[in-house]
């Protein structure tokens, strides 16, 4: 069950860093959002780490700066 739920959070973390990427948002929070409303119910608990968040909104900047 274990490796389940790893798998299922590294497929939503990549899934985050794919949407950040798009250069469609400007942060962790409005990335959070969208991955609720694709049916991602655990969003939330998956992107609560600083690391990630961080890491999310550097690559939203990141993609804003190149689109």
């Amino acid at each position: 069950m274990m490796h389940t739920d790893d798998g299922r959070l590294q497929a939503l973390r990549a899934r985050a860093y794919a949407l950040a990427e798009s250069g469609r948002f400007d942060g962790a929070h409005a990335v959070e959002q969208a991955l609720i409303a694709e049916g991602w119910p655990n969003a939330g608990a998956a992107l609560q780490s600083s690391y990630t968040r961080k890491a999310i909104s550097e690559r939203c900047m990141a993609a804003t700066k190149t689109h």
